[in-house]
């Protein structure tokens, strides 16, 4: 189906020169604000004749689940269930109606899509429509109306069980991948369901644990993506998520669901719970709760069923209040063309052109995190042999974990991408070298919300040891695939420690000894601790749970036929203790947990009080070289209204053509108010070919400048001079220019 993608240009053209020599290229609309469809009043009388013949016990019947994924419908008035679907990977496999087995379809197998890490380390907003749009049409195909993604709560620790999912530890990064997801997927008459609402950024104690913020780090962390997914993405539904916030369960928080996202943003959508997230009757529906979701009991024994009929009956709450809650739900049926009469998009799944488009966001995910002596890409003049070595060359990640997977029929491993990719002459020796074991004794805590993640068995298996070092040195190259998986890292718990399990470092080290010529994979959706690794090996390539065409997109980029252009979009510390919330020794709390390095998250801290991250924040290699020159701005001084233009001349100094990221950060060092070093404000990803430059133009909004003033608690822009940093990572600043705010 066309991208029917409605957006607004921010007047940013690329303009390509062959050497300097002024030959303008097509301008491309590269950098585009993704504008959402409103929720619109079109049907408003339909919607109240339906509910004035609707009784109590109907209205009811469609505020709770009747099933594991629907809520109810009311067949004698046409009115539908509401079909939801997991899928931050793509669409879940149909499970029973009421329990999670699965349901032994033939026809629900689905493409297996790049996780949200990986999508957000595309640093491509185009990207992120074309996940959504493409993971919309699977949804249509599915006859589903709501999709249960994307996760956009923020990395606050690099131990969290969903790192792998969600986006980054960076508001603006994360709202630019999410808004362009949700308008692809909303563009085929699919609810968003976007989630967790909100400071739901651990697994452990998740139920229960109380999370106090302050305000101001509130606002300028951990909402943004939220109030872009509602102002610009317009996206029709929310999840509300387990933990309580201030003292409050989010499901039924007041301020969160009815003051912030109601009152302040306008939010026209519903509220669906997560799972077996609520714990009141009334107090859900009127601080702002519109479906109950769950699983532990029967669908009547919901707090919004049965309990909901005996409240209403004996006058605890009004019919009145019910309505609004029904009101919003066929809101939403109408705006899907659920309900009306209007053709609807029919979507396709399984499809070449989804596994190419899992392929596109896989290969532009890859992220080179060291290439000395130019090991890669891997020369195979003379090369006959080649030792695959790892267990993570062949396990697959489209299921595992607790939590959402992927039926799909397609998932390429590293192991299949480079027998698809290397010529028949290059022989490969595989060997497993670790294998991935837990301690049974300690197995009930995979999937367990708990403080002790899985434990895993570090020892190596002497035997298959032995066959990896015999194969390494019997090769002429040897790649190496370690890492995480998704039994690993899994929603419900949090890691213990960032050590990479299994004993693969013991692994990889004597596999150097033995193969100097040996490039490190890890594929992984969260940090390790790999300090002493990266200093050994003189090629590590990072790549993610990187969907149904992962495989064939890492050959790629290890044979060269793609040059990586992939960055991370969190830090990588060099030990935990050097993150923020280790550091604040503010993770994971008991009952309560306080983020006490308020708006020092991420990057952030690691700019502000010096602390040298392994890796940086937005940082990624790539086969060429590029090189920023003439950064300017379109003038020297600003009001609050106007929009900053940055351009940057991009050169690629080498002898191919790339992808580079262009990052604006902000600084102010005089400020009268707490400010972290500097902040992300602006992004573009660019392709110059070789020897070739490119001039980048970013706009910046002066409101993109604000802090949030707590005392007039309105969004400010503090006036004064700014330095605009421009860069390939937050950590290698190519260009400074100051402005003034008047």
């Amino acid at each position: 189906m066309k991208n029917t993608i409605k957006y607004v240009a921010m007047a940013v053209s690329i303009l390509a020169f062959a050497d300097g020599n002024a030959q303008t290229a097509k301008s491309k609309k590269t950098q585009t604000a993704y504008i959402g469809k409103e929720i619109t009043s079109e049907n408003d009388a339909a919607i109240e004749k339906l509910i004035s013949q609707l009784t109590l016990e109907e209205k009811i019947g469609m505020l709770h689940g009747n099933s594991m994924f629907t809520s109810g419908g009311v067949q004698r008035l046409g009115i539908p269930e509401l079909k939801m679907a997991d899928g931050p990977l793509g669409v879940r496999e149909e499970i029973n109606r009421d329990n999670w087995g699965p349901a032994g379809l033939t026809n629900d197998f689905a493409t297996y899509y790049p996780a949200g890490g990986a999508l957000s380390a595309t640093w491509n907003a185009e990207m992120g429509y074309t996940f959504g749009n493409s993971l919309g049409q699977e949804m249509r195909a599915r006859d589903k109306d709501m999709l249960l993604s994307p996760a956009i709560n923020i990395v606050r620790t690099p131990l969290g069980g969903r790192t792998y999912e969600y986006m980054s530890e960076d508001p603006f990064l994360n709202k630019k991948i999410a808004v362009p997801l949700i308008v692809g997927l909303q563009d085929n008459d699919v609810m968003a369901c976007v989630k967790h609402f909100a400071a739901n950024n651990q697994e452990t104690n998740r139920d229960f644990v109380d999370v106090q913020i302050d305000e101001r780090t509130l606002r300028e962390i951990y909402l943004p993506a939220f109030e872009a997914s509602v102002k610009d993405a317009k996206a029709y539904s929310i999840m509300g998520a387990y933990n309580k916030f201030r003292g409050e369960y989010l499901c039924e928080n007041d301020y969160m669901l009815n003051k912030i996202l109601r009152d302040e943003w306008n939010f026209k959508g519903v509220v669906v719970s997560d799972w077996a997230a609520v714990h009141s009757t009334v107090k859900s529906l009127e601080n702002g709760l519109d479906i109950e979701m769950g699983t532990p009991k029967k669908f009547n024994e919901f707090f919004l069923a049965d309990k909901l009929v005996v409240a209403a009956k004996n006058g605890e709450i009004s019919e009145k209040e019910i309505d609004k809650h029904v009101r919003r739900i066929l809101h939403t049926l109408y705006q899907v063309k659920a309900m009306g009469g209007k053709k609807r998009a029919t979507g396709s799944i399984s499809t070449e052109a989804h596994y190419q488009d899992a392929y596109k966001i896989a290969a532009e995910a890859i992220v080179l995190l060291k290439n000395e002596n130019n090991a890669l890409p891997l020369k195979l003049d003379g090369v006959k042999s080649i030792a695959v070595i790892g267990n993570n060359a062949t396990k697959k990640n489209a299921l595992g974990g607790f939590g959402a997977g992927v039926k799909t029929k397609r998932e390429i491993t590293p192991l299949d991408g480079l027998k698809n990719r290397l010529p028949a002459s290059i022989k490969i020796n595989y060997a497993e070298g670790y294998l991935e074991r837990y301690d049974k004794k300690n197995a009930g805590n995979l999937g367990n919300i708990t403080s002790n993640g899985p434990v895993t068995i570090d020892q190596l298996d002497p035997a298959k040891l032995q066959e990896a070092i015999e194969t390494a040195k019997n090769s002429d190259v040897a790649i190496v695939f370690a890492g995480s998986n998704r039994d690993y890292e899994t929603e419900a718990s949090d890691r213990r420690d960032l050590k990479l399990p299994f004993g693969q470092e013991e692994l990889i080290k004597k596999v150097l000894e033995v193969n100097p010529r040996t490039i490190v994979v890890l594929i992984a959706g969260a940090p390790f601790e790999i300090d002493e690794l990266s200093k050994k090996t003189n090629a590590l390539v990072w790549s993610w749970f990187n969907g149904s065409e992962g495989g064939n997109a890492l050959a790629d980029v290890l044979l060269g036929k793609v040059n990586p252009s992939g960055k991370l979009p969190w830090t990588m510390p060099k030990n935990l203790m050097d993150s923020p919330a280790h550091a604040t020794n503010s993770f994971p709390g008991d009952k309560a947990v306080e983020y006490k390095e308020g708006i020092l998250v991420g990057y952030r801290w690691f700019d502000t009080k010096n602390v040298e991250p392994l890796y940086p924040f937005g940082y990624g290699l790539s086969y060429t070289t590029f090189a920023f020159s003439d950064a300017k701005t379109d003038k020297q001084s600003y009001t609050n209204n106007e929009i900053i233009t940055v351009s940057v001349t991009v050169k690629n100094t080498g002898k191919t053509e790339g992808k580079e990221v262009v990052q604006l950060y902000s600084s102010k060092t005089d400020s009268k108010i707490e400010r972290a070093a500097q902040e992300l404000k602006g992004f573009q990803k660019v392709s110059v070919g070789a020897r070739k430059s490119a001039v980048v133009a970013i706009q910046v909004p002066v409101k993109e400048l604000a802090y949030y003033n707590t005392a007039t608690k309105t969004w400010t822009v503090e006036p004064g001079k700014y330095t605009l940093n421009i860069g390939n990572s937050s950590r290698d600043i190519k260009n400074k220019i100051e402005i003034e705010i008047k």
